[in-house]
């Protein structure tokens, strides 16, 4: 038996949702009754500050419990979709949602599965010179406003300890591309290199100040190109100066294992206005977990403790504790030696979140394309040099990957999606492979958003087809060939965002 959780539109027109087991648990009920939510803001084209109904009006469309529908409210406001609104008139409304509270969350989870400084500068050698090659098509006078505003402020803060004021080009150069997608990955791979830089061993004030002037210089250069609307200029200028902070990160950092340790997430961030006290708790406990080095297992203490350390009420830090659960953070280990759990972080919750955020930024074909032609033809390469190498895994994987096109189970939606996830994950660069699971939840939301069927049986015999022809290329190690097919094949994959 199972029951459908049903979403109704503004033009009154009920879509079956997703089916559920009876019997199923709360939380994957209410997640199910979440992303029915969701899909409902995307096909309505996201209508900031409308009411998507009151509680006892969501309550009766989904056919759920109070418990059920707010913990999916929950999750719906974690991703910053829709906020409830208590009292007269109030009801669950459409919000702007921010990229804040994902990207720290991903930035995190790269940490703790150990990403290197090289998977850091191969993610960002993909990427950045892209955006600067299309800021230097697209730049405005506002544009040439804030690159210039920019260079000021890291002369003027020269003498601060640190380099944190040294952080800021990178994103605003991903922001003037006019690609959000680009902007948004940008983003994170500053943050997750500013980390590794704050590990590093003590410099001198000399030595600080030497870097911090090297790599203004540096800035300077590729925003004389940008404005000059030099983008070829931009980009060897921008990959020289990559090299060159990944070289400095690799001579002067710490090396503690895989995980960084230190404060992970800015007070000043989590505790803006509109967050909610049990996400600030929420951020507080997850700082607290990346700086003992993310023990699993670890209890950080019963309820109790808990409450105490935080001094905040039972109510906030049960539904804290159902956030740092979704995130795979934490979990609540009931009894007698109980207690809140380190857990191994799962990506996916803020896999979700940032797909919904790139929905909203209303991210364009082409942007998908140019970010998912990077992304895969780079790993394509990785993976034909390790098949050269002799590594047998790579035919093993991606020829299984490839029958599961056809023969894997006929309600699995991701089953398409396998051969690619395969080649990121042999690539062996957790950067790109995350990135690559946002691009295709971002596909498999849109489609789901604005009641677009995905390919069916007939297409994934095709995509079966063009699978086994860039793997028949990989294994005679033929990066160039293998290439050349997956763009062929990514090119055919856009006209579904449409």
């Amino acid at each position: 038996m199972s029951t459908a959780v049903d979403v109704e539109f503004a033009d009154g027109e009920r879509k079956p949702g997703a089916a559920v087991e009876d019997g199923a648990p709360v939380g994957k009920l209410a997640a199910q009754v979440a992303r029915g939510i969701e899909a409902e803001v995307i096909r309505r084209g996201w209508p900031v500050g409308e009411s998507l109904g009151s509680e006892l009006e969501l309550r009766e469309r989904f056919r759920v419990s109070r418990s059920v529908l707010r913990e999916a409210i929950r999750l719906v406001e974690h991703h910053q979709v829709a906020r409830m609104r208590r009292g007269p008139n109030g009801g669950l409304f459409v919000s702007a949602p921010d990229a804040g509270p994902a990207t720290r969350a991903m930035v995190i989870y790269l940490e703790y599965v150990g990403t290197s400084v090289s998977d850091l500068l191969h993610a960002r050698l993909l990427l950045e010179p892209i955006a600067a090659g299309l800021a230097a098509d697209r730049i405005t006078e506002d544009g040439v406003t804030t690159l210039r505003s920019i260079l000021e402020s890291e002369a003027a803060h020269r003498e601060e300890p640190g380099i944190r004021s040294q952080d800021r080009l990178h994103p605003i150069l991903g922001q003037s591309s006019g690609n959000a997608v680009l902007h948004l990955f940008i983003d994170v791979l500053t943050r997750l290199t500013a980390r590794y830089a704050r590990t590093s061993r003590r410099l001198s004030k000399a030595d600080i100040l030497a870097a911090k002037d090297t790599s203004h210089q540096e800035h300077r250069a590729i925003v004389d190109a940008v404005i000059a609307g030099d983008g070829a200029y931009a980009q060897t200028t921008l990959i020289a100066h990559l090299e060159a902070v990944a070289d400095w990160i690799e001579r002067h950092r710490v090396r503690r294992g895989p995980q960084i340790t230190g404060n992970v997430i800015e007070p000043e961030v989590v505790e803006g206005p509109g967050a909610k006290l049990a996400e600030v708790v929420a951020a507080r406990i997850h700082d607290d977990i990346a700086a003992r080095g993310w023990q699993v297992g670890l209890s950080l203490g019963s309820e109790a403790d808990l409450l105490a350390r935080y001094r905040i009420s039972r109510a906030v830090l049960r539904e804290a504790v159902q956030l740092l659960e979704y995130h795979s953070v934490a979990r609540m280990r009931r009894g007698p030696g109980g207690g809140l759990i380190i857990a191994r972080p799962e990506p996916q919750a803020s896999v979700d979140t940032m797909a919904l955020f790139l929905e909203y930024q209303g991210v364009t074909a082409e942007d998908l394309r140019i970010v998912r032609n990077a992304i895969e033809l780079g790993i394509i390469a990785q993976v034909t040099a390790r098949h050269a190498e002799g590594d047998e895994e790579v035919a093993r994987r991606l020829t299984a990957a490839v029958r599961w096109a056809t023969e894997g189970p006929a309600d699995d939606p991701r089953k398409a999606d396998l051969f690619h996830s395969e080649l990121a994950l042999l690539a062996g660069n957790p950067v790109l492979s995350l990135f690559l699971s946002i691009i295709t939840e971002l596909f498999r939301r849109h489609a789901s958003g604005h009641d677009r069927p995905l390919p069916g049986d007939r297409a994934l015999d095709e995509v079966q087809d063009v699978h086994q022809r860039i793997l028949s290329a990989i294994l005679q190690k033929d990066a160039v060939l293998a290439r050349h097919r997956m763009r062929r094949h990514l090119e055919a994959l856009i006209p579904w965002w449409h």
